[in-house]
Formats: C-alpha cells, structure tokens, sequence
C-alpha cells in the first residue's frame, strides 16, 4: 500500500521551490525489551522446497530462481520522473531499459540512478569538468519543469556494468559473477530475450530456505561470526547529526548501498541506504534534506510504521557472537545488502573479542568530501533559489555550498539509545562476505572480498560522476574453478 506521500507525488522540479514542512515525526514506541526479542529472533525461514531435496546446490539453474514476471521495463525516452514513480510503486529493485518494446535490454535505472539526479536537481552533486555543462543544462531543465529523458544522463560515466548470463547456468556460475563484487544478473534464454534477473539478495534468500537440502551451507548456519572471520571492520559511517545531503553524496561517491548512522561514541543509531532516497522525491521532502541524518532515520521509521500498521525499530546491526543463521535472517528479513558489526551490549551476550573485527576504521572520505564541505561550490550546476546562502547557518567561515536551517524539530544522534540497544560500530559484514564464504565451502575458488571492496573505491575515486550504463553486453564471467571437494 502506498504512503500518503507517494499518492501525491510532484515533479523533481517542484524540488527547487519552499515546500511546506513535512509531516510531524512520531517516535518508534516499541520497549526496549520488545526490542530485544526482535533482535534475538529474527524471522524464520520458510519450509523447504522439496524439488531441492538431494540435489547439490552448486548445480541448480538461475532459471529455477527467477521469474519474467520480476521484470520492470522502461525506454530510453521514459521520462525519469516516470521512472522514478514505476521504480517506486512497482518495489522491484531496478528497472531494465530499452530503446524500446521487443529491443534488447541495454542499461538498468535503480535507486543509485535516483539518488545521483535528486543530487543534480538540487544543485548539490559535483561534475568532472567534462561535465560542467551538461549538469547545468539539466539543472536548467528541470527549473523549467521539463521532462528530462533516460537517455539525456546515460552517458555521465560508469556504474556496474550491466552482465548477462544463461538461465541455464549454475549457481556456480552466478556466485562466480556476485563475487567479483557485482549485485545482479540479467537472465537470458537460448535466443538472447531476457527471462529474469537473478540478485545477491534473492540468491541468499535462497540458499537460507533452502539450506536444509543443502549440508555443506547449513553446518555453517550455527557457526559464529568471529569464527569465520568474514566481514571488514573498513566501514563507511556518518554521524548522525550531519546533514542528510553529506549522506547522500557520501552514498553517492562512495559507491555504498547503505550508511551507518553513529552517535558521537561510535554507537550506530540508524541506517541510511539508497532505497531510502524514494522517501525525497516529493515536493515536501525538501526540509529533509537541510535537517540531519537522525532526524530521516527518525523519519524513515515513522514512514515504514504508517506503511506497515505499525511501529519500526532498525535491526541493522549483529555481534561478532551472533550465529551466520541469526545474520542471514536478518539480511533476508530487512532486504539489506549489508549489517553493522557491533561490540556486544551486555555481559551475557560478550565474548572474547573478534581479532579481525575489534576496532572500526571509518575510511577516509577526503577526496570526496562532504556536500556541504570548502570549495564543492566550483563545479555544480547553479543552486536553486530555495538553497540560498545563508551566513548564519554556516558552521564556520570557510566557502560552503548553501545550507539552509532544518525545517521541524531537530533529533540530536546523543539521544537515540544506540549505546543501550545496538553498541559500538566494530565492523560490516556483506551479501558479497557470505555468498563467498559459500562458495570456498562448496570446494570453489573465490575472489578475496577486501578486494572488492578495494576495487570499488579505487572505482568510485576515479569517477564520482552518477549514470546509467548503457555499454555494450560484456562477456559472461568465467566459471570459478572447483577444488575436489564434497558436494552440498
């Protein structure tokens, strides 16, 4: 059921005007210990489907996990407006693009695409030089209130690249492709026509089901996290009383699905990911974007509580002392592509702590500083009227790109009780450590997630610039190479 706020969407451009304050905040009235049972008992999983019993996970077919009926499509020429509200009201994850009816797929439009163009509508996402004009064209167009086609962004720089793959292929094959840090495949039939998409996310669902056919993945479920030494304590933060806008650029440049939102101690408080971007693209979401990061998880939870009949409280986090079992429930529950490790919250649930996990290291973002850091100012299109400078808002006298006061009360990230109910940020652990960790136990070989991750940011310092990839289809991956191993 859609929110109030999606039945009355407006134009992106609608964006650059003084909208009214959004709805009044309620906080999330759930007790701390009902709190608790949530984050002990995560949902369970589903009964098994018999046509896997017996069978060894590593041969089943990406057809036998995907469905035509999955597939959003749009054109070239759809405008992205209208592809945001399909994007949105359909709750697929990414739309495919054509040039038009019956033409081959050849680019994708998600929540990453979203967030990178709300940041051009809004003056704040900052071209390369070669871009300068382009982002201020559209910039105008959209004052104009213009629509604005796919096809006029597909060329500001490189994403992940669009991959296809047989649906007759293996899992092998598609962990194979997850592996080199890649999210989705595009399923394809004998003739080329695609047949479904196949992500980390519905693959880990999958395998968690299912896990009961499958003894080689199941023995793993009861094992602990600081056991399997999976996971990074390399993490991408944001404390919870910056700016939305920082957050959004952060996702922006970083190339992350998702944020942590701490409190001053290091205490993760909340979660910001790019899905939550949909939450923005109204007319009266703008006061948002001026307010902090607490204040949109405090909004996102009463949004998720009206949508849902009920109250929200995040459970985006797990211990080095929780079992794979208790983590894969909680990604498959929360649709995440990745959890915040935390140092356990009480005596009874500590341990002796993870080698590999004990300290987080917040990664460096200098070269890509915040929306609202010295100088980001030079090389974006024109700011709306609506972002105006205002001196007294301004934290210091260095040049900032325009911030205007929050619109509604402020939350201070201090007086959410992260510290009580989550702890402190010690880690991450991914979609992408567990799909590998699966594969090595299956006997096969498999890229060293810490360099994926590295890839990723040497990728994303290279070129901040948002797109869509709409390149040619790259050649399917290479099978990994099995180890003699027993199956599972």
């Amino acid at each position: 059921m859609p929110s109030a706020a999606s039945q009355h969407r407006q134009s992106f451009n609608e964006l650059r005007g003084a909208p009214p304050s959004p709805r009044s905040q309620r906080q999330p009235s759930l007790s701390q210990l009902a709190v608790q049972e949530l984050i002990d008992n995560p949902p369970s999983r589903n009964a098994p489907d018999p046509r896997f019993a017996g069978r060894d996970w590593r041969t089943v077919k990406i057809q036998e996990l995907t469905s035509p009926e999955d597939l959003k499509f749009v054109e070239t020429d759809t405008p992205v407006e209208t592809a945001t509200n399909l994007l949105i009201s359909s709750g697929a994850p990414v739309l495919l693009i054509r040039n038009g009816p019956d033409t081959p797929v050849i680019g994708t439009f998600d929540y990453r695409d979203l967030n990178a163009y709300l940041l051009i509508v809004i003056g704040l996402a900052q071209p390369d030089e070669d871009h300068i004009a382009d982002f201020a064209e559209l910039a105008q167009k959209a004052r104009e209130g213009k629509a604005i086609p796919l096809r006029s962004i597909k060329d500001w720089g490189k994403k992940e690249p669009l991959t296809f793959l047989p649906g007759n292929s293996d899992l092998v094959r598609a962990i194979d492709t997850f592996g080199k840090g890649l999210h989705r495949i595009v399923a394809t039939d004998t003739a080329g026509n695609v047949t479904g998409l196949l992500s980390q996310t519905r693959l880990i669902r999958f395998l968690w089901e299912h896990g009961r056919h499958f003894p080689v993945i199941e023995q793993l479920h009861s094992q602990y996290l600081r056991d399997l030494k999976i996971g990074s304590n390399s993490v991408i933060a944001i404390n919870g009383d910056k700016p939305l806008a920082d957050a959004l650029t952060l996702l922006l440049n970083e190339g992350v699905s998702s944020l942590a939102v701490l409190d001053n101690s290091s205490n993760v408080v909340g979660n910001i990911s790019v899905v939550d971007v949909k939450l923005l693209t109204t007319s009266s979401s703008l006061p948002l974007l001026r307010n902090t990061c607490i204040h949109f998880v405090s909004y996102i939870l009463s949004n998720r509580g009206m949508e849902n009949g009920k109250d929200s409280f995040p459970v985006f986090h797990v211990t080095p002392m929780n079992t794979l079992a208790h983590i894969v429930a909680k990604l498959v529950a929360t649709r995440s592509h990745r959890l915040w490790v935390t140092e356990p919250i009480s005596p009874s649930s500590s341990g002796p702590p993870t080698p590999s996990l004990n300290t987080a290291t917040l990664v460096p973002t200098s070269s890509h500083s915040s929306s609202l850091s010295a100088g980001s100012g030079q090389h974006h299109a024109v700011p709306p009227p609506a972002l105006a400078a205002d001196p007294g808002n301004v934290a210091d006298a260095s040049p900032k790109t325009p911030f205007i006061a929050p619109s509604g009360p402020s939350i201070s990230a201090n007086s959410m009780p992260g510290a009580r109910i989550s702890g402190r940020l010690v880690g991450v652990v991914s979609l992408t450590d567990i799909l590998i960790l699966f594969a090595r136990a299956g006997g096969l070989d498999a890229v060293d997630p810490h360099e994926i991750r590295a890839r990723r940011r040497r990728s994303s310092s290279s070129s901040a610039r948002p797109s869509i990839d709409l390149g040619v289809r790259p050649r399917p991956s290479i099978d990994l190479q099995r180890k003699p191993s027993g199956g599972g």
